[in-house]
């Protein structure tokens, strides 16, 4: 069973999450971004990461510009900025089979709406596996491109968040007033 994270929770449902699985021809470049910088990890095969600044470990990678990398950081400026809600990036994921089914799921969650982890759980043909499909979730390698921050707790309160609550709060803020109040200029 292929694993590409290991979690440890911390206090506040911030994670650690630690490499196992990315391949070491792997190159990554940091963003500067409104919820903290952001680690870029590409082979040519595609994007296989986004980090949070709270992944604190060092990374075995050199640092240095891939035209992926490049294309995500121009694609996250734009959701950032609220001109896009979709990402159309290569992507080079590793995980179990349940866990790829949950983050395909996952990646249908449209732009400004959240689902329980019991819905989505549903939705992938077992609703007693909101625990399991939460775990998946948090092994979610590419946060915000594959909007795991869309997931909420049954009762609508924010739970885990591998980036920090803080985080996942500004995305869905970011999205909903996008959704409510969107820019004339956005989405044409």
């Amino acid at each position: 069973m292929a694993r590409l994270w290991q979690h440890v929770t911390l206090e506040y449902s911030i994670m650690i999450r630690k490499f196992t699985n990315i391949p070491k021809e792997a190159i990554y470049d940091v963003m500067d971004s409104p919820v903290g910088a952001l680690r870029i990890i590409a082979t040519d095969a595609g994007l296989h990461a986004i980090m949070w600044d709270v992944d604190t470990q060092e990374l075995p990678f050199p640092k240095q510009m891939h035209p992926i990398i490049e294309e995500t950081k121009r694609q996250l400026s734009e959701y950032f900025a609220g001109t896009r809600r979709a990402f159309d990036l290569p992507l080079a994921i590793d995980g179990t089979p349940f866990q790829k089914r949950v983050w395909q799921e996952l990646a249908k969650i449209p732009y400004g709406e959240t689902i329980s982890y019991g819905e989505q759980a549903r939705r992938i043909g077992d609703k007693n596996k909101a625990r399991a499909v939460g775990c998946a979730n948090g092994h979610n390698p590419l946060s915000i491109v594959i909007p795991c921050h869309r997931v909420i707790g049954a009762s609508g309160k924010l739970t885990g968040f591998a980036g920090g609550l803080d985080k996942k709060s500004h995305l869905l803020e970011l999205e909903s007033n996008l959704v409510r109040h969107p820019r004339p200029d956005t989405f044409a």
